[in-house]
């Protein structure tokens, strides 16, 4: 199958594209390699595919409407993986314009974009950051989340309404994906694990924001991808509109997750205590049922192999 895969050169979307390929698929990627992070890594993340036959990069941004039209013209896609955006709460609440630009209008360019190829396909990833404070355990996609507490949540939930829109007028068919707080080897840098990580053991404090009891709901990437190429077939074989949690269906707390660092590290943190920042959750924990019903969803990787596994790759990379 031939497969558009935007933000592919990211974490996530690198893995998913390392997948898919091994798998036989010929994949298209469209990344910007914004500066968000140092966009070496990512070119980095993909410097192996860029050789291969079934392997294609289009560098530009999804809301260059002119991009898109070359790329869809000229690729002949079955089905488009968006992953593109710009990520992370608490930058969004500094920029909420260039976040609702992006992860609004680039996912409503991109849906347009499909419509006009007549790509009726699509597999969007959106966060759990929608839910809010939702003070009901756990999450499911029944819920309301009609209260976000940040920027970025709420373009994520835009996202959703405009994937709806597209498949209700235009039969587009979509899962849209929600995400929980994903780790693993190439991992942003900006993410908790992280820089976590990195200054555990460069013995550098740790801004520790609340008092450690906050949790997430935290998913190993190989998890995350089992449960897109699931969605894959799901998607190719149902005319749909779906919602979807992707997590480990456990939480860990802030407390728990710098304990299992320091453990893997030998090596203990220098803690920062500052109060919780505007824009976090208390805590995320998605209920996995639909998925596992859905998609056959089963994820496997306890919290300290997942851990083990980063702490390897960490030390290779750097």
């Amino acid at each position: 199958m031939r497969i558009l895969v935007t933000g592919g050169a990211g974490f996530i979307g690198s893995h998913l594209c390392e997948r898919l390929l091994g798998e036989g698929h010929e994949i298209g990627c469209i990344d910007n390699f914004c500066d968000y992070y140092d966009p070496r890594i990512k070119r980095s993340n993909i410097a192996g595919f860029l050789s291969g036959e079934y392997y294609e990069l289009f560098e530009g941004d999804i809301r260059d409407q002119a991009l898109l039209d070359r790329v869809f013209a000229q690729g002949k896609f079955e089905m488009v993986i968006h992953l593109a955006a710009m990520a992370g709460v608490r930058p969004s609440i500094e920029n909420p314009t260039l976040y609702q630009d992006v992860n609004c209008t680039g996912t409503l360019n991109l849906l347009e974009a499909c419509r006009q190829a007549g790509i009726t396909r699509l597999i969007y990833a959106s966060s759990s950051s929608v839910y809010g404070n939702n003070p009901k355990v756990p999450f499911s996609e029944e819920d309301r989340v009609d209260f976000p507490i940040s920027p970025y949540a709420a373009s994520k939930k835009a996202g959703e309404l405009l994937c709806h829109t597209y498949h209700h007028l235009f039969d587009i068919s979509c899962v849209a994906l929600r995400f929980f707080t994903v780790y693993g080897p190439r991992q942003r840098p900006d993410l908790a694990i992280h820089k976590f990580t990195r200054r555990i053991m460069e013995g550098t404090p740790i801004q520790v924001y609340g008092d450690g009891s906050s949790s997430r709901d935290y998913t190993y990437v190989d998890d995350i991808v089992d449960g897109i190429v699931a969605s894959i077939g799901y998607v190719m074989q149902n005319h749909c509109f779906e919602i979807v949690n992707l997590g480990e269906s456990q939480t860990i707390t802030l407390a728990q997750l710098l304990k299992t660092l320091e453990d893997e590290l030998g090596k203990e943190a220098i803690k920062e205590m500052l109060p919780m920042q505007p824009g976090d959750v208390d805590r995320t924990f998605a209920d996995v049922s639909k998925a596992k019903r859905l998609l056959g969803y089963n994820p496997g990787t306890a919290f300290k192999d997942g851990i083990h596994r980063f702490v390897k790759w960490y030390n290779e990379y750097r």
